[in-house]
């Protein structure tokens, strides 16, 4: 393995995302996807060690979560874990983590991952992100990951590239779209010139911050003076500064939407971008003839489609007993109960009402 090759796994969350069980004291990165077995953050931290020299795996988090960081991933080195005062999305979460990896390396090339993705096939997986990580080595470019659509996806944000897809080169990216509605996304799929957007990047030091300087000025100075301050004591004085005056933008629609550097390669490794209930249940290998997905000790289940039913209470024996529900999601903890139509915009406008102050408990 390469000593300048490094890897910064993108743990910021959101206690949004798969409420109740997700909480802002345990966001989806560090849960299980089935609440059994290992973490989502372990894994995706486990896929790349075979790839990168553990001293080189980088997690950026916010301050709250580096305890848990620490206890999921022991073996990380001291200062691998890069403390955000607060969440101000991924270009200031890549600014901060590559200037940190310059210090160390300045020739360095780095892939930028979310924490959070299930990976079927994890030899392709790594297959291809050696390649990714090759093709930045080799060209100052910026490289997306992309992923070859296997349906018509509405929960995804699609990359176009200039021309149809073929074979495993790398090609020129035409434009970033976000997530379409059906009938697009149909069209997408056949045209043959859509990704789905993986969220994985792999860059040289100096090639990103170059493109950051020039798309993202109000981010990158927000960090001016960081050669004096990041790996000394006042580093969290330093960043505590540089958030809390930095504008929320994401590296998407900050860099790689604007720069003529953006280049993908088609990744198909099986491929999920766990953001919402449903993601859960379609890479569910429990699913019954009706597509229901029940986790729970026992459950008894009549004229029921489409629904996931998941428990926290295992081993309590406790009896489910469901009728006619179809397309529904059903979330039981020791302190709450969800029971939502599987429907990512009415879940997430329903979830709005936990910023009630009367509900800050759940929260």
């Amino acid at each position: 393995m390469s000593d300048n090759r490094y890897c910064v796994i993108m743990a910021g969350g959101s206690a949004n995302h798969f409420w109740p069980v997700s909480r802002k004291s345990q966001p989806k990165q560090f849960l299980p996807a089935d609440l059994e077995g290992k973490s989502y953050l372990r894994k995706t931290y486990e896929r790349l060690s075979g790839i990168i020299p553990t001293e080189n795996i980088l997690v950026i988090t916010l301050a709250r979560y580096a305890a848990l960081v620490r206890e999921i991933i022991p073996e990380i080195p001291e200062g691998n874990i890069l403390e955000e005062p607060y969440g101000r999305n991924t270009a200031p979460c890549i600014a901060y983590s590559t200037y940190k990896i310059i210090q160390r390396c300045p020739e360095a090339v780095i892939i930028n991952t979310p924490a959070d993705h299930i990976i079927d096939d994890e030899a392709a997986f790594r297959k291809d992100i050696i390649s990714l990580l090759d093709n930045a080595a080799m060209h100052p470019a910026l490289m997306t990951l992309g992923i070859v659509p296997t349906e018509p996806e509405t929960s995804y944000g699609y990359i176009q590239v200039t021309g149809k897809r073929m074979g495993t080169n790398p090609v020129k990216v035409k434009t970033f779209v976000e997530k379409p509605d059906p009938e697009l996304a149909e069209v997408f799929c056949k045209s043959g010139e859509f990704f789905w957007n993986s969220g994985i990047y792999a860059w040289k030091a100096t090639i990103i911050m170059e493109e950051m300087k020039k798309y993202t000025p109000e981010v990158v100075s927000m960090f001016q003076g960081w050669e004096r301050s990041l790996g000394t004591p006042e580093e969290a004085a330093f960043l505590e500064k540089a958030y809390s005056d930095c504008p929320k933008i994401s590296i998407d629609y900050g860099v790689m939407e604007k720069t003529d550097r953006s280049w993908l390669y088609p990744g198909n490794f099986g491929w999920g971008d766990m953001d919402t209930w449903e993601a859960i249940q379609e890479h569910c290998g429990r699913k019954d003839k009706d597509g229901n997905c029940f986790l729970a000790d026992k459950v008894m289940a009549d004229s029921d489609s489409g629904t996931l039913l998941m428990s926290t209470l295992r081993g309590k024996k406790k009896l489910y007993a469901i009728k006619g529900l179809k397309d529904f999601i059903v979330i039981d903890t020791e302190d709450a109960l969800l029971i939502c139509p599987k429907d990512d915009r009415q879940y997430k406008d329903f979830l709005s009402g936990l910023g009630m102050p009367e509900y800050e408990e759940f929260r």
